[in-house]
């Protein structure tokens, strides 16, 4: 009970939205060093490297076709073929259209392992944390499995559609960095914060924490997609972003709960 009263204790300005989301990460950080935590890595890196290699093998010869078909329309892209000259950088021109093709394909091959993850790896995050840090929280959920998987694809599909139809902006800077951090915090916060309540949270209660906690779950994303700009971090950022999430989503339901006692009978 007191783990409830000091999450209740937090108000709604921003300093204590902040440290919320900061306490989260904390929480996610010592979590992950569980070696339960750190072998659940293992699942969703997997997967993406399988994808990555499916998709490059299915999909290689027709979208550099593609590519190398679009590409010639374009007065610009002789612009950039001359500046990459220019600046030395003949491999580049040389090999533009293959770094285009992987620019398009890895992503969707880490969208395969964020889902993975939200899907499979979040139930095992849940009763990981649950039992050592919210015993008492009682979970109201229901169609889990079917709400966190449709939740789950739909997602990965409009980011896969608005990856692809933002690319040709990344010739214009700012956007060759502001797009893919937004796409990401996109996706790791539309699927994430959903298979992070469902388990617990009425629908009655999740439409309430997402509407009240809608900026800090968009930065949690913006932070987990800095981190996404570092290979090295994309072994463990599937499972660590599961962990941030769900730390904050059940903290966030405790105060919801402790604020407004039986609220969590209201189910579907």
């Amino acid at each position: 009970m007191s783990q409830i009263k000091t999450h209740a204790s937090v108000s709604g300005n921003s300093n204590s939205a902040l440290s919320v989301v900061f306490e989260a990460f904390r929480r996610a950080l010592v979590s992950q060093m569980h070696p339960k935590m750190l072998a659940a890595i293992l699942l969703p890196f997997a997967i993406a490297i399988i994808g990555a290699v499916l998709m490059l093998y299915i999909f290689w010869s027709p979208l550099t076709s593609w590519l190398n078909a679009r590409l010639d329309q374009f007065a610009m892209v002789d612009q950039l073929e001359q500046w990459l000259i220019a600046i030395k950088l003949v491999w580049l021109k040389v090999h533009l259209v293959s770094v285009l093709a992987a620019i398009m394909l890895i992503p969707m091959a880490g969208v395969l392992g964020v889902i993975i993850a939200a899907v499979f790896v979040m139930p095992i995050v849940l009763r990981h944390i649950e039992k050592r840090q919210y015993p008492e929280l009682k979970r109201m959920g229901s169609n889990v499995w079917s709400l966190g998987a449709w939740n789950a694809v739909k997602i990965g599909i409009v980011f896969a559609i608005g990856w692809a139809v933002t690319m040709p902006l990344w010739f214009f800077p700012p956007f060759a960095l502001v797009l893919p951090i937004f796409w990401w915090a996109f996706l790791y916060n539309r699927i994430m914060r959903v298979d992070a309540l469902i388990e617990h949270a009425s629908s009655v209660e999740r439409r309430a924490i997402w509407s009240r906690n809608n900026g800090p779950y968009w930065l949690i994303g913006l932070i987990v997609s800095l981190l996404n700009l570092f290979p090295p971090m994309w072994l463990v950022l599937p499972v660590f972003s599961s962990l941030v999430f769900a730390h904050y989503s059940l903290m966030t339901l405790q105060r919801y709960r402790f604020e407004q006692p039986g609220v969590e009978l209201i189910t579907e």
